[in-house]
């Protein structure tokens, strides 16, 4: 549907966020108009050339703030919600962003007349020991009883060239002198590319899979974190010893990191709970085709794209001669 021959405006929240500028640039090639919501508009204007003149247009908005999220959300036909964070800072808490805010997003979409894309992750339960969980968990539940079209997406860990997974463990393994093994690295992670989660919002917004359903996305092979860990050091061409962690020392750790102030804690004792549990997508998804490959998207590897970002990482960056390790 177009309004006075424009294209659909599509909302989307947290759009200069890892996954959500990737959202805005596959809906901006989609053709749609694309509203970016956040709470610092004058730090997105990277956003602007991913469409032509006019198409993408910056809005300050805040999930604390019930008119600003009003605001940004009226005259849209699709708002998408990739608003989420990893850690506890300041106001921005768990309960405040990922449950409360989307009860004022919820709000206002349906005041809008609006459907509703939103990201969650694998894991979300309200009955979680995980603070994190518990709220994405809780919004979810919020997202459904009010608005059952909604689609509802659960990526694993998310990677691609700006994550804040692969590229964290390849900065340690260039500075610290060994690389820990959390609850010995046993845990089970399905890695999705980040455009695979872009292009499955892009066809949730085009309409093209079924609404009112949750989806687990996955990509195309399992690992374990220690997986994780010996990918990233052959990678890098760096070598370093794997130490395994209990999950109790591990908290402790994290406790104390987060108590620090004006710095992003390496691990969070909420992250460590995370790991107690395996993060894949579960066998009810399969079956039923709630995951890429059942609405039609092969899932990327991330075997075959951590090395186009990962590589400055190595000792001499692209010029690192192959099996040469530090």
């Amino acid at each position: 549907m177009t309004i006075n021959n424009l294209p659909p405006l599509v909302t989307v929240f947290g759009g200069s966020g890892f996954v959500g500028r990737q959202v805005v640039r596959t809906l901006a090639k989609r053709g749609y108009r694309v509203r970016v919501a956040v709470r610092r508009p004058d730090l997105a204007g990277f956003l602007l050339p991913a469409g032509y003149v006019g198409q993408i247009s910056l809005v300050q908005a805040n999930l604390r703030y019930r008119d600003s999220v009003l605001r940004a959300v009226e005259g849209s036909a699709h708002v998408v919600n990739c608003i989420g964070i990893l850690f506890e800072s300041g106001r921005n808490t768990f309960d405040g962003v990922q449950d409360i805010g989307v009860k004022t997003l919820v709000e206002a979409v349906k005041a809008a007349g609006a459907k509703l894309t939103h990201v969650s992750a694998i894991g979300a339960d309200v009955n979680s020991a995980s603070s994190y969980a518990r709220s994405k968990g809780r919004a979810e539940a919020t997202i459904q009883a009010a608005l059952p079209d909604a689609v509802i997406l659960r990526p694993s860990v998310v990677f691609g060239a700006d994550d804040s997974f692969f590229n964290r463990f390849a900065s340690m393994a260039r500075t610290f002198p060994f690389l820990p093994l959390i609850g010995g690295g046993h845990t089970k992670l399905q890695p999705v590319f980040v455009e695979d989660v872009a292009e499955t919002v892009g066809r949730s917004v085009d309409g093209s899979i079924p609404s009112g359903k949750i989806y687990e996305l996955g990509g195309g092979e399992v690992m374990t974190m220690r997986d994780c860990m010996e990918t990233v050091m052959r990678v890098t061409a760096r070598k370093k010893p794997l130490l395994s962690l209990p999950f109790g020392v591990a908290s402790m750790i994290g406790s104390v990191a987060s108590m620090v102030p004006l710095i992003t804690p390496p691990i969070t004792a909420d992250q460590v709970e995370l790991l107690k549990r395996d993060n894949v997508v579960s066998d009810a998804a399969e079956k039923e085709g709630r995951t890429l490959a059942g609405i039609g998207i092969t899932p990327t590897l991330a075997t075959s794209v951590l090395a186009s970002y990962l590589v400055r990482y190595r000792p001499q960056g692209q010029y690192t001669g192959s099996g040469k390790a530090a």
